[in-house]
């Protein structure tokens, strides 16, 4: 499995940062996104970076959470009921 990597800093999720996920999800189906230690690493703070990213990218997504990183993966049909 190929994993595009992307990292969430100190500015947290822009609306450049979606933009550039949006391009990587053209070309893979998946994308693991590294929390650094700028961007605050709680449970808490890593849990509602994913659900913002989900809430903007639309229903064709899910994640999944290890540690300090997100796992995202593009599905062809709607994922939410």
């Amino acid at each position: 499995m190929v994993f595009t990597e992307m990292q969430i800093g100190k500015n947290g999720i822009s609306d450049n940062f979606i933009q550039t996920l949006k391009g990587s999800f053209q070309t893979h189906d998946n994308v693991r996104i590294s929390v650094l230690p700028s961007a605050g690493r709680s449970k808490e703070q890593i849990q509602k970076y994913t659900q913002d990213i989900l809430e903007k990218l639309g229903d064709n997504y899910t994640a999944k959470l290890i540690g300090f990183k997100i796992t995202l993966k593009k599905w062809r049909h709607s994922m939410k009921k």
